[in-house]
């Protein structure tokens, strides 16, 4: 497990990273609160709103993320596949939870940056009142602008979110006293008997709920961000984080009630800024709201990063831009987050209806979380009880927040619901598909075909096709490895040469695990290696199979004498030219399969085009690579019984 310590420096880093969109929530809350009383302002509403934000922050964040979710860590890491991983192997059924929860939480990323920079950039109308075409001009220019960023790395720009996320909180605190010293009678707000008083009383007691929630919608992120962070940080930052986050909630709670009465048109948030001020206010909150769509969309990358080595989705370019573990780019996931981004602008127009259909992703996303966090502390932590009274106690709290997001679904609540079930298909077309390979993937054993390896090597009427061979299998046995293989090998073009390699790569479920194993199969002349990598480590077979090679030569496992042209360092030792041959998969005309898993298996073959291709992904050099098509036979048909006639 990686060890988190504790400095000046690590807790800004935490703070720029783990809390931009629940940190940036007072931008549009207490207006959504507002909203379900038709704009006016009220005691009652006012102080039973404040009073269940305080509320959902303690239970929710607090009890559930920050005190017991953050001790389910993997190696250090967080998040609802690294916890998926840690309790895949008691229940094959949890893959379910997982794989709805990580699409959820993707389509919550898709909408965090259009809400909060549009709160934010609605707030000059305080000062300087812009139509709403402008607004949307000058949302996508910034929303352009960032995505554009994203290929270059956000170390830099990291840099600096701390600092300007410690000025925000900052900047809430100072707000919120300012106006609970006008009226101190808003502290009795923290006492649950007023929550409790306008879920009883309030007839729309239902759509409060689903605008309180919003509070507590970047939760999730405490628990994403764990590796980026540490624990101790996440928790001593959080502190801070809660208090700032109260007392601006208690601060515009003050303003509202002072104005009691009246229909409130401006967002209370900048309302309780002085006039001087609110220029330089819409400023902070502008950056505030682009590093916690930051926050989403590298959240995102990561996300979709370890899915993919969980063979969870199908397999895309990532980069590495930097040299930070985590700091990744996905190019096509960047540009789709960017279209849907521009969409939802456009859709929406407005903050307000932007907050209709926020929330109700991230609500099934947190029950997936709760159902996971259930088994691991019941299997893994020993301790069934607490795990069955946490199990009641959220999912009560969540299905209350779900009920209430679902009245948003006619609201625009139908369109994040759209993105995550797309993305729920996709995944399962790339899981069901991958088990109906594997369900009819037919291996051999090595050994038996020896004779036949020594019999190419001798045929010298087969000219020499490279000094070695390079073939990624999915047998996890060292002895067994595809028939395709070995048809490639000895049928479909004849492959003398000196050395074999079969290279199959595992991903373990700790984040950055890198060990390899060697079986020599027939003394310097056939290797099965096999790569154990963690869910985070990039593959790349190139540097992996060249290190290995390196220690089997030093402990003369590995013979070569290179001839005298070649070009040979004791740190980089040559054993000749390589050839990487990656065969690709079409579904053979002989083939029988169901409709269903037939729509399924062309469904994903179709998607693979759309893939990195496999010597990308694997980091080989092209031109040592080549292709051969490998015809998957499924579910064999009758034999035809064929009358010769004279």
């Amino acid at each position: 497990m990686k060890k988190s310590t504790v400095t000046i420096g690590s807790l800004l880093v935490a703070l720029g990273i783990v809390y931009g969109d629940i940190g940036t929530s007072p931008l549009y809350v207490m207006k959504a609160i507002l909203a379900t009383n038709g704009g006016y302002s009220s005691a009652e509403v006012i102080l039973g709103g404040v009073s269940l934000v305080f509320w959902t922050l303690t239970l929710q964040t607090s009890i559930k993320y920050v005190i017991f979710t953050l001790k389910a860590d993997n190696n250090g890491e967080g998040g609802i596949f690294s916890l998926y991983t840690l309790v895949r192997k008691k229940a094959k059924w949890l893959i379910i939870p997982a794989v709805i929860g990580g699409a959820a939480l993707l389509a919550d990323g898709m909408i965090t940056p259009p809400v909060t920079v549009t709160s934010a950039i609605e707030g000059l109308n305080v000062i300087l009142p812009l139509s709403t075409d402008k607004i949307i001009i000058l949302v996508i220019l910034i929303i352009t602008l960032l995505f554009s960023l994203q290929r270059f790395g956000t170390a830099k720009i990291g840099k600096i979110f701390g600092p300007i996320m410690f000025i925000w909180f900052l900047m809430l605190a100072i707000l919120g006293v300012i106006q609970i010293a006008q009226f101190p009678q808003i502290i009795k707000a923290l006492n649950p008997y007023y929550a409790i008083k306008l879920l009883i009383n309030s007839p729309e007691s239902t759509y409060v709920l689903g605008a309180v929630f919003l509070c507590t919608t970047g939760a999730e992120a405490l628990y994403s961000d764990l590796g980026h962070c540490g624990r101790k940080n996440i928790y001593y930052t959080w502190i801070l984080v809660k208090t700032c986050l109260i007392l601006n909630y208690l601060g515009q709670g003050a303003w509202l009630i002072l104005n009691s009465g009246n229909k409130i048109v401006e967002n209370p948030f900048f309302s309780i800024m002085p006039k001087w001020f609110i220029f330089i206010g819409i400023v902070i909150a502008t950056l505030a709201a682009i590093i916690a769509s930051q926050a989403l969309i590298s959240g995102s990358f990561t996300l979709i990063s370890e899915a993919i080595k969980l063979n969870l989705f199908p397999r895309l370019h990532v980069r590495y831009p930097e040299d930070e573990k985590g700091k990744l780019y996905i190019p096509s996931i960047n540009y789709l987050l960017y279209i849907g981004c521009v969409v939802l602008v456009l859709f929406f127009k407005k903050s307000e209806h932007m907050e209709a259909a926020y929330g109700l992703a991230i609500t099934i996303t947190m029950l997936m979380t709760t159902i996971l966090l259930w088994q691991y502390m019941k299997h893994i932590k020993k301790k069934p009880i607490l795990a069955t009274f946490l199990l009641l106690v959220f999912v009560l709290i969540e299905g209350s927040f779900l009920y209430a997001n679902l009245f948003k679904l006619l609201h625009g609540g139908y369109i994040t619901l759209i993105i995550a079930g797309v993305i729920i298909f996709i995944m399962y077309i790339w899981i069901y598909g991958s088990n109906i390979k594997k369900r009819y993937n037919e291996f051999s054993n090595i050994e038996d075909y020896l004779d036949k390896f020594n019999s190419i090597k001798n045929d010298t009427e087969i000219p020499l096709y490279s000094t070695n061979i390079v073939y990624l299998t999915k047998g996890s046995n060292w002895a067994k490895i595809e028939n395709k293989i070995l048809f490639s090998i000895f049928n479909k073009l004849p492959k003398r040469c000196k050395f074999y390699w079969f290279i199959n790569i595992e991903v373990t479920d700790e984040p950055y695990t890198k060990e390899y194993e060697v079986k020599t199969i027939s003394e310097n002349q056939i290797f099965s290696v096999k790569f154990r990598l963690g869910f985070r480590v990039n593959q790349g077979v190139n540097i992996l199979l060249r290190e290995v090679i390196k220690e089997l030569i030093a402990s003369g496992e590995l013979e070569f004498k290179p001839k005298d042209y070649m070009i040979s360092t004791d740190s980089n030792p040559t054993v000749g030219d390589f050839k990487f041959i990656l065969l690709e998969e079409t579904i053979s005309n002989e083939s029988e399969l169901s409709s269903w898993d037939s729509f399924i298996t062309s469904f994903r073959i179709q998607l693979k085009k759309f893939t990195v291709s496999p010597d990308k992904w694997f980091g080989i050099d092209t031109s040592i690579v080549e292709f051969e098509k490998a015809p998957i036979t499924i579910g064999n048909k009758p034999n035809i019984n064929l009358v010769r006639i004279d």
